[in-house]
């Protein structure tokens, strides 16, 4: 597994990290035991996946407990990036108080006492202001030692701006794939300026991976997609089916597009089978040519740019 750097943190990480949402998460994801998911961890870190990325709210803070369990007795061969302002409780607050303890809790269940990366987690807009008292928290928790780099989780190019230009974040995870697009010119901006990438939804929640069509219905998180937004994806999945081939992987594509471009550090698909950690992590091993990114930009460009296009 190749690494690259995130950002000027001076940390270095695998180009393919491990989306831990699934881990102890039953309600958005199939059950799985936490042997099982002790397992998957340990089988991304043997085939050379250093990066994951977890937040208390994931399984009601199961996912940074089994992260915990999982890395014990490994954790200089890792980079843990974590989140706060949604809590393990599934309360929402922003407060610089709460913020503390939960990152406090995080450490406890991650069995470590600091945080390679530390990121608000889809802040109120105001809160993404480097002058924001949640950036004072962050500050100072970095000062303690208790996290290396900090920075902020976001969905949009402005909310990636707001960002990058108001703060000295060196750590950004930001939602970027073959239909959503739209931060690409943020994500250079935040490129240039140093700042480390962690590129999330990679799979469009699920469309990326080619088992989902118009005809498909959600339940769960996924049920916020109303019949036409699904009509609307499946032809897009479609298209992009067209236009990577039929013997192409589409988990591969949607991996490898994102990797092509140098504005990313790593990209955190969620695994939870072997099967599927041994294909995301396999993904960046053959690099996606030129001709191909072009043309899946440009589709985005006809396709899918000023669209209304829920997530």
């Amino acid at each position: 597994m190749k690494k690259r750097r995130l950002g000027s943190t001076g940390i270095e990480v695998s180009e393919v990290g491990f989306g831990a949402w699934q881990l102890g998460n039953g309600k958005d994801w199939s059950e799985m035991s936490d042997k099982e998911a002790v397992r998957l961890v340990h089988e991304a870190l043997d085939q050379g996946c250093n990066f994951f990325d977890t937040a208390p709210t994931y399984g009601g803070g199961k996912s940074e407990s089994i992260l915990g369990q999982a890395l014990s007795g490994r954790r200089d061969e890792v980079v843990i990036s974590s989140k706060c302002g949604h809590q393990a409780d599934k309360v929402t607050s922003f407060e610089p108080g709460d913020l503390i303890k939960s990152v406090e809790d995080t450490l406890k269940r991650l069995n470590t006492d600091y945080l390679d990366s530390l990121l608000l987690h889809n802040p109120p807009f105001d809160h993404l202001n480097g002058s924001s008292p949640q950036f004072d928290v962050l500050k100072q928790l970095k000062k303690e030692g208790k996290i290396r780099a900090y920075g902020a989780s976001v969905d949009t190019g402005e909310e990636l701006k707001e960002v990058i230009t108001t703060s000295d974040s060196t750590v950004i995870e930001v939602m970027f794939n073959i239909l959503y697009q739209e931060p690409l010119e943020q994500m250079t901006a935040a490129y240039d300026k140093g700042v480390g990438l962690i590129v999330k939804v990679p799979l469009d929640s699920g469309w990326l991976t080619g088992k989902y069509d118009a005809d498909s219905t959600f339940t769960g998180v996924r049920s916020r997609w109303s019949k036409s937004d699904i009509e609307f994806r499946g032809a897009l999945v479609d298209k992009v089916r067209g236009i990577i081939g039929p013997d192409t992987s589409m988990i591969d594509a949607a991996l490898q597009y994102i990797l092509s471009y140098r504005e990313t550090a790593t990209v955190i698909p969620g695994m939870r089978t072997s099967e599927q950690v041994r294909g995301n992590l396999s993904a960046a091993d053959v690099p996606m040519s030129e001709e191909m990114k072009q043309t899946l930009r440009q589709f985005w460009i006809e396709e899918i740019e000023g669209k209304d296009f829920p997530w």
